[in-house]
């Protein structure tokens, strides 16, 4: 499935043309430039993508390699994988599920597309490129006969709350809208539902190293069932 669509999005001033598509070899020091300015200090910087791993997401999975350009320039972009997923037992981290960021661990034949991550330069938010890039991941899913689109949102905020309220408690009052978390409350708008809050995720200073797992369901997904086979 190659992945190559225009839409719009309103820039506050007039509705201009959003282009969203698979990223290339050419499109890596843009991509680079982009992680910069999405993820400033206190945020490790060693988490950022390297040549090496943008590299390896290309070739080892293509279609799970999105870029949004306005006007030729990359502002904002999402990389996903394919692992197999059991709800059974749904505690791991972003190291375990992305094998170390690098997704060597694809398994075409699993059953959930999983993000990696998700960027939008911050002069271009608040305009639904996140929302854009995260529709096409769902479509995806669905082109992949996958059972859900998984991963685990970052709760950067719950620093301020950390020494008040435990981060469940934290997570339960934004579902309630008590409280507002940037990332939090942009994956529950694209359609996100939480599963659990998983400790010890990531090295993240802000979410005190929290991740809150977030799916969403394929409509269209039939499991394979041995009663569905004709005798013979």
């Amino acid at each position: 499935m190659i992945i190559l669509k225009q839409v719009y999005m309103h820039n506050g001033k007039k509705i201009e043309p959003l282009t969203i598509r698979n990223y290339t070899e050419t499109d890596i020091k843009g991509l680079i430039s982009l992680q910069r300015e999405c993820f400033p200090s206190p945020f490790p910087q060693e988490l950022l993508w390297s040549e090496e791993q943008l590299d390896s997401h290309i070739n080892t999975f293509p279609e799970g390699a999105l870029c949004a350009l306005v006007n030729g320039k990359i502002v904002g972009s999402m990389t996903a994988l394919i692992v197999h997923f059991e709800p059974e037992s749904p505690d791991h981290t972003w190291a375990q599920a992305t094998d170390n960021g690098s997704i060597k661990n694809h398994d075409p034949h699993g059953n959930t597309l999983y993000v990696v991550d998700i960027s939008v330069s911050p002069h271009y938010r608040k305009r639904g490129i996140g929302k854009w890039l995260m529709n096409t991941m769902y479509e995806l899913t669905v082109d992949k006969r996958l059972a859900r689109l998984l991963g685990c949102g970052r709760i950067p905020f719950y620093h301020q709350y950390a020494h008040e309220i435990s981060a469940v408690q934290y997570v339960e009052d934004v579902m309630e809208g008590k409280k507002k978390d940037p990332v939090l409350s942009f994956l529950l708008h694209c359609g996100r539902s939480p599963i659990r809050v998983v400790s010890n995720y990531v090295e993240d200073k802000e979410s005190l190293n929290f991740g809150v797992l977030m799916e969403w369901k394929n409509p269209f997904y039939k499991k394979a069932s041995c009663s569905s086979q004709q005798p013979v």
